[in-house]
């Protein structure tokens, strides 16, 4: 019998990058001219706002709301676009981008790839984040898969929508599928949005997180790491 590997599961946007792949890639099909400047009108209001910090620690000073919109505008002008044309782009973007990393997960997904399966989760598209994530060493990698037709050109549709954005059922298909235990388990995410996979692990870890984290992780007695600067602190 093939003995169970221990699982770390990560979400990459904002807990392991120090930034969004979904927003540096449209930025960058934007600059290479696969999609309009006009793109960017779709989300610069929102972006001026969360700049602003416009909002409610509630409604997440106004992150959720751009970041919305911006995947709004990547499905819109995305319909038409050669696959092969976002794989050399995104190729560009995490080739640039791939040194952009908080040190706590950074260093703790080195030290855990010699004792665990290293999952990587992220609601970005699956072109940035598969190179993104296979050069830290990850073993598997769910992300946000578009549909191309017989052209092998996008239409704009996500696939397996039921999957992905529900993080804690992404985890359970890889523990099934992947020969996995969830006994000595750690898993590391940063919004509400990962809570549901967060439950499921023997030492969840909370990094920079979101409010509606941070409140969930407290009552709960989560770990709670925040990076600032050149300093991590554990609440």
């Amino acid at each position: 019998m093939i003995k169970e590997s221990k699982v770390a599961i990560f979400d990459i946007d904002g807990t392991v990058f120090r930034s969004s792949l979904l927003v540096e890639l449209i930025e960058a099909l934007v600059a290479e001219g696969i999609f309009p400047k006009e793109a960017r009108n779709h989300y610069a209001d929102s972006w001026r706002r969360w700049q602003a910090r416009t909002g409610t620690a509630k409604t997440g000073y106004a992150y959720y709301e751009y970041i919305s919109n911006v995947v709004m505008a990547y499905r819109k002008y995305l319909a038409g676009v050669r696959r092969a044309e976002v794989w050399r782009v995104a190729e560009k973007v995490v080739n640039f981008h791939k040194i952009r990393l908080y040190r706590f997960t950074r260093d703790l997904i080195k030290k855990l790839g010699r004792t665990h399966f290293l999952l990587a989760i992220s609601h970005s598209p699956y072109e940035a984040v598969a190179p993104f994530a296979k050069s830290l060493g990850f073993d598997k990698i769910y992300a946000q898969v578009y549909e191309v037709d017989s052209r092998v050109r996008f239409t704009g549709r996500i696939l397996y929508e039921d999957i992905i954005f529900k993080k804690g059922k992404v985890l359970r298909r890889a523990v099934e599928k992947e020969n996995l235990t969830l006994k000595g388990s750690v898993g590391v995410g940063d919004t509400e949005s990962d809570i549901s996979f967060l439950k499921l692990v023997e030492r969840p870890i909370a990094f920079n997180p979101s409010m509606k984290l941070y409140k969930y992780a407290k009552k709960r007695g989560w770990e709670v790491a925040v990076e600032r600067k050149d300093v991590i602190y554990r609440l």
